[in-house]
């Protein structure tokens, strides 16, 4: 088995690359279909503040050729809980509570066909006061993973450092779901967090380069350049899922523009950095 390599960024639509990446005047409208020339693939990051609409969804598939594949975040009322500042655990992930969303957004989701990427349950770090520890929050999480239909490719990301061990792994394992493998400002990446683990968890990786965003935005005006050198953690990135790719069948990553400062160069410095230990561009 060899994997394909999708890679891409979180989300499309940020005007700061209009004359960075976008040719200088395009229009927002145009953006998607613009991007889907350069990148076989990209992160919806707005699944996450609310379900799109139908004609939305429908518009993304229009605007995107075969063999683009778009991943979407979970809706918030799904994995946080809510709308408020910090996490609702009366309501995050509880069936009675969300099966509603959760039926709504993969019916809308499923409009995109073949183009539809894998699917993340990207949840926040959790305090004590929502979860006295990992055991009540997995509980939910497996009644939750195990409430979804099949054939559908999902992903979990998982942010309190000490939960990441063999009772989540088996989780996720045992339903064929990927962990995402994460670098942010709080979160060590994967090299760092929990070496001794073994994160293939699904026949996919998920790699999410998010960054810190206080760092970046300290310096960054705008997001049209990188402002940060990641060189020495791109050099991981790429060993480490070159490294993988005989024990899946796709490898996703994608970049954020906190992560240096301009996703869609993260993420090419990242294809050079494969290219470099002989991938051939199959996928992106």
């Amino acid at each position: 088995m060899s994997a394909r390599f999708w890679l891409g960024t979180s989300s499309w639509g940020e005007r700061a690359w209009v004359g960075s990446f976008y040719p200088p005047g395009m229009a927002a409208r145009d953006f998607l279909a613009y991007y889907a020339t350069r990148f076989k693939t990209v992160e919806a990051d707005n699944t996450y503040y609310a379900i799109p609409r139908a004609e939305l969804v429908a518009g993304w598939r229009r605007r995107t050729p075969e063999g683009f594949l778009l991943a979407a975040k979970f809706p918030r009322s799904i994995v946080h809980g809510g709308g408020g500042p910090r996490p609702d655990g009366a309501r995050l992930l509880l069936l009675d509570r969300c099966a509603r969303e959760r039926d709504a957004f993969l019916e809308v989701m499923g409009r995109l066909g073949d183009r539809l990427g894998p699917l993340l349950l990207q949840f926040p770090y959790f305090r004590r006061e929502i979860f006295s520890g990992p055991e009540p929050f997995f509980e939910r999480l497996e009644a939750f993973l195990d409430s979804l239909p099949h054939g559908l490719r999902y992903a979990v990301e998982i942010r309190n450092r000490a939960w990441y061990g063999e009772r989540l792994l088996e989780i996720l394992r045992s339903r064929g779901v990927a962990l995402a493998w994460v670098e942010l400002g709080y979160l060590p990446p994967p090299w760092r967090l929990a070496p001794d683990l073994d994160w293939v968890t699904a026949d996919f990786i998920y790699a999410r380069l998010i960054g810190d965003r206080r760092r970046t935005e300290a310096v960054a005006e705008r997001f049209d350049r990188i402002v940060l050198d990641k060189s020495e953690s791109l050099d991981h990135w790429a060993e480490l899922l070159w490294d993988a790719r005989s024990r899946v069948r796709h490898v996703f990553a994608y970049a954020n523009n906190h992560y240096a400062g301009h996703g869609p160069a993260t993420i090419q410095d990242l294809a050079t950095r494969l290219a470099r230990l002989g991938w051939d561009g199959e996928g992106s």
